[in-house]
């Protein structure tokens, strides 16, 4: 077979396009076609452009899973998923099994979004990349700038979601207690998307004498927690991870101004994030936030692992695409990314922002948007790899 015959190289998107979650996913839709079409306009693989496929998985690792195999069925490989570490999860467990048993035809899994520290620890595998961040990544960079800020204090509440996340975050926030010379004087897991009223949470944080509540709540148990507490007349600082997710600030109003946190970009960090952010704005109408940019730089290292990867007999040869993946470097707007080959966990520039009406870039149509504070390096920000993490490599 010649490689001018060979078929379009096939990606499938396996993501929540539909139901409640659906915002989330849907974004990660818009930053995939995004890199997808940049890449296409640049000749694709194999001077062919790439098929991108989408497939609904209604939000739930069933869903996913049934939707892996159909999207495997249709010929796809590689699979691209973000919204939920649950669904990553299930989604990383059917690929590492689907592998074992068909070897030579296997299939790459791109993590863009699930969090959960499993994925790069006892759940690792050669055929899995994660492109975003780790609870660990977050509590560092915040508990570092937060200190520094002199808005962190000695007293922490630890206030988290009940799920595989919310346990990383839990265990985060205390290891971190000593180098950021604090005290958790509180721990709560809570249910997710359950609880309508946060104000005995409120009194409990008030009780705590805590002076900052780290958590990683997102969606409404970040804003009505957030609003309680203004609701209950404290006066405690929030370190957060999905402030940025659109809505927040407008749903938040005035209540959120102060807050800190960790996220993967801010067009306000350099000249070259505001040319980033302005292209993507000028092709799907609203500036990069929230989980977007993440995704377009890990299409971006996708792209660069497929150039290194030519045909064999006009197919893909998917071990060696991850072997050159493990190997690429880019610069982001915001520096230098690459991948940890042990684990294959991305290796990120991370910045640290606040909630402020003096910010460059304004979000949802408020008056305040995120001020950088301070900015990480990929290496002073990642991880130790997990020492659960046993990856075997290919022969």
């Amino acid at each position: 077979m010649t490689s001018v015959q060979a078929a379009p190289l096939k990606i499938a998107l396996v993501e929540t396009l539909s139901g409640p979650q659906a915002s989330t996913g849907l974004m990660y839709r818009s930053a995939a076609n995004y890199g997808f079409e940049r890449l296409n306009e640049t000749g694709g693989w194999n001077g062919q452009a790439i098929e991108i496929a989408e497939y609904d998985n209604q939000g739930g690792p069933a869903g996913a899973s049934d939707k892996v195999k159909a999207a495997i069925a249709d010929g796809a490989r590689i699979i691209i998923q973000g919204s939920s570490s649950a669904v990553s999860g299930q989604i990383t467990e059917d690929v590492r099994k689907y592998n074992v048993r068909n070897p030579g035809k296997e299939v790459l899994f791109l993590n863009m979004g699930g969090e959960a520290l499993e994925l790069t620890g006892n759940k690792c595998h050669f055929y899995h990349f994660r492109f975003t961040t780790n609870a660990p990544i977050r509590v560092k960079t915040l508990v570092n700038a937060m200190k520094e800020s002199g808005d962190l204090g000695t007293k922490i509440y630890s206030m988290n979601q009940n799920y595989s996340w919310g346990s990383d975050m839990e265990a985060s926030i205390k290891n971190f207690a000593d180098e950021g010379g604090y005290e958790v004087v509180e721990s709560t897991l809570h249910d997710v998307n359950r609880i309508q009223d946060f104000s005995p949470y409120a009194s409990k944080i008030k009780a705590s004498g805590a002076q900052t509540v780290i958590t990683g709540n997102w969606s409404n148990d970040l804003l009505l927690l957030m609003k309680a507490t203004r609701g209950a007349g404290l006066d405690v600082r929030f370190g957060t991870v999905f402030l940025d997710q659109p809505g927040n600030l407008a749903n938040a109003g005035e209540t959120a101004l102060g807050h800190y946190i960790s996220h993967a970009f801010n067009m306000a960090a350099s000249p070259e994030a505001e040319k980033f952010g302005e292209a993507y704005k000028a092709k799907t109408g609203h500036y990069p936030t929230y989980i977007e940019p993440q995704t377009v730089f890990g299409v971006q290292m996708l792209a660069e692992a497929l150039k290194a990867t030519p045909p064999e007999d006009g197919k893909l040869n998917v071990t060696q695409l991850a072997l050159n993946l493990e190997k690429v470097k880019i610069n982001t707007p915001m520096g230098e990314t690459s991948i940890r080959a042990e684990d294959h966990q991305v290796v990120l520039p991370i910045v640290v922002s606040k909630v402020t009406k003096e910010a460059k870039y304004k979000s949802d149509d408020t008056a305040m948007g995120f001020e950088v504070v301070q900015r990480f390096t990929g290496p002073a920000a990642v991880n130790p790899v997990e020492k659960t993490c046993k990856m075997k490599r290919p022969a």
